[in-house]
């Protein structure tokens, strides 16, 4: 028995076939979801930064309306969402267990639902202000685009389609970008915080688009999100979090552009 046997460590050693596998579904994974994303955010930074006016003086808006007619908005925003979370399907029967619990691979299980709820309340409260933080000392560093975080027209829908997309933002980053890639990863032999920093790496790139200070941010938030994983291997703690944080951000703008307009409202 070798001494790596012995204690039990270390992922089971994979030919050359095998690690080619992991490595082209991986590839396709993050092509259909969070890799397109931050191809495009890489792009359009450079579209920005190409542009005679200063980055703090441009803007990007998240949850735009899709169509000048209600109904058509409501139907393309809500069918946006549900091809948005098919790559988190696609992850949860890659890694499907046949014994329960079956996304445990992912860092899923109902076993602690309370705890999972209030860590996930506490870590979003813990994060929101200080990423509200970063974000305007991005913006004053002139390193930040201004934000317009609900570009929805006020309809009926509007909230609850804002909540969906932030319940969308928390699964589809937290359960690819951690759960999944640290499996996967894991899986390859890479050290724990090798993939700690490429994850929240890869979690910055994709926010490019809104500039170098949303890079920071979300860095700083992978770095964190991938260590607290990565020690107790739950990941709807951070999907909670995420969307608490997302769902603050896109419903709370319209009142922080009234109240702080000088902050928010550079845009309007």
């Amino acid at each position: 028995m070798t001494e790596t046997e012995r204690r039990g460590a270390g992922p089971p050693l994979l030919d050359r076939f095998d690690r080619g596998r992991i490595w082209w579904e991986i590839a396709l994974v993050l092509g259909v979801s969070l890799g397109q994303s931050a191809i495009y955010a890489i792009v359009s930074l450079a579209d920005s930064l190409s542009r005679s006016t200063p980055l703090s003086q441009q803007t990007t808006t998240l949850n735009p309306s899709l169509s000048s007619r209600e109904v058509f908005d409501l139907i393309y925003n809500l069918l946006a969402l549900a091809f948005d979370v098919v790559p988190v399907v696609l992850v949860c029967w890659l890694l499907w267990s046949r014994t329960a619990p079956h996304l445990s691979r992912l860092g899923i299980d109902a076993r602690r639902p309370l705890g999972d709820a209030w860590r996930g309340v506490a870590l979003a409260l813990a994060i929101g202000i200080p990423g509200i933080a970063v974000y305007l000392g991005g913006k004053a560093l002139g390193l930040g685009i201004t934000v317009d975080a609900a570009g929805l027209n006020s309809y009926w829908w509007t909230i609850p389609v804002l909540l969906l997309s932030a319940l969308r933002a928390g699964l589809q980053e937290e359960i690819i970008v951690i759960g999944y890639l640290f499996e996967r990863l894991g899986q390859l032999g890479w050290s724990r915080w090798r993939i700690i920093v490429a994850a929240a790496v890869f979690r910055g790139s994709y926010h490019l688009y809104q500039g170098f200070g949303a890079f920071l941010g979300n860095f700083l938030m992978g770095m964190l999100f991938g260590f607290l994983y990565s020690r107790g291997k739950r990941v709807l703690p951070l999907v909670i979090a995420h969307f608490l944080i997302d769902a603050a951000i896109f419903v709370g703008y319209p009142l922080a552009v009234t109240v702080f307009p000088q902050l928010f409202g550079a845009a309007k």
